[in-house]
């Protein structure tokens, strides 16, 4: 059996059944307890398990407007024997908690040569939204995914969100857990298994197709999933490569559609230049040089800070069309 919901609802059960199954498991941020958070992904959360009792004291940690001392908070949770989720309001304030994050989390279990655990959730909404404009739009993942230490999971697919958000819960090490705004009303469907869990580090293969390899992750692989159809009139038969996890990154899906087509077409929200997408292309073309028929090509944000004005954000973000001419440029 199946359970149709979306993606907002899906990381909501998720985060609910772990925190359920374990006592150790809490999740702290800005305006998540009686504001239910800024995207709602822990709504009834505080009536759940904010009341005092036995077996839930409050596990839902509303916290000051400090990234850096909360961050800070829950990473030595977690050094202690926790396994805190700790929510940012959107990811582009997680940026003044760098320092926690990549010099404490991501190192500490290398720095004491294994007898520290650092098992711990950063997640939060990542990339463009609509109109929440320059300092609120970042696509961050691939900054953190450049560093050894982190898990780095951007989830496209409603069962992904569950299956994913439950095995980052479950993982000793840091894990970022990156959330695009656009897909948390995505419908889809989750397995009615409370034991669900999709492995960290394997990508998968959304449309199987012949001519060209569209590899992307988070929003960016429904985008490819929807240039496929518009393709598929002209006759071009498109693979969908959904990525999933940056960091560590399955590159042989990516090499094996890619050998398969001979073509390939790298998507990312981030700003084109120095995006994740980057190295994916790079990889490509240093493994699998001998297998592309052209180049690949890749479409990424516009460099410049997001847009306020609704006409001018879309033009920043990355499009079917602007797939779909990708595409036409290398068949």
């Amino acid at each position: 059996m199946s359970l149709e919901m979306t993606y907002r609802e899906a990381l909501a059960k998720s985060i609910e059944e772990e925190m359920q199954k374990n006592p150790e498991v809490f999740i702290m941020g800005e305006d998540i307890g009686r504001y239910q958070g800024t995207f709602k992904v822990t709504r009834g959360f505080v009536e759940k398990f904010g009341s005092r009792s036995a077996n839930y004291n409050y596990r839902i940690l509303d916290t000051p407007i400090t990234e850096c001392g909360f961050t800070g908070i829950g990473i030595g949770a977690a050094m202690a024997g926790l396994r805190p989720i700790v929510e940012f309001m959107t990811m582009s304030f997680s940026i003044l908690a760098l320092d926690q994050i990549i010099n404490h989390a991501a190192k500490v279990h290398y720095m004491t040569n294994g007898e520290v655990k650092c098992p711990i959730v950063f997640r939060g909404p990542g990339g463009a939204a609509k109109q929440l404009s320059a300092q609120h739009s970042h696509s961050m993942d691939g900054w953190y995914a450049h560093v050894p230490g982190l898990k780095v999971l951007c989830p496209a697919t409603v069962a992904d969100a569950y299956g994913m958000m439950k095995s980052a819960i479950a993982d000793d090490n840091p894990v970022i857990f990156y959330e695009n705004p656009g897909l948390y009303t995505v419908k889809g469907e989750i397995p009615d298994d409370i034991n669900y869990t999709v492995p960290i580090g394997k990508a998968q293969i959304l449309r199987e197709g012949k001519d060209i390899s569209l590899v992307g992750y988070s929003r960016m692989t429904q985008v490819h999933l929807a240039a496929a159809e518009l393709l598929a009139k002209d006759g071009i038969d498109c693979e969908v490569v959904d990525v999933r996890s940056l960091l560590p990154l399955d590159t042989e899906t990516i090499y094996n559609s890619v050998r398969k087509t001979h073509r390939a077409v790298v998507t990312y929200e981030d700003w084109r230049s120095g995006g994740f997408g980057a190295e994916i292309v790079s990889r490509i073309q240093e493994d699998c040089f001998d297998d592309l028929d052209a180049p690949v090509v890749r479409v990424g944000g516009l460099n410049v800070p997001m847009p306020y004005a609704r006409n001018l954000e879309l033009l920043c973000i990355p499009s079917e069309e602007d797939v779909v001419a990708a595409v036409h440029k290398i068949r």
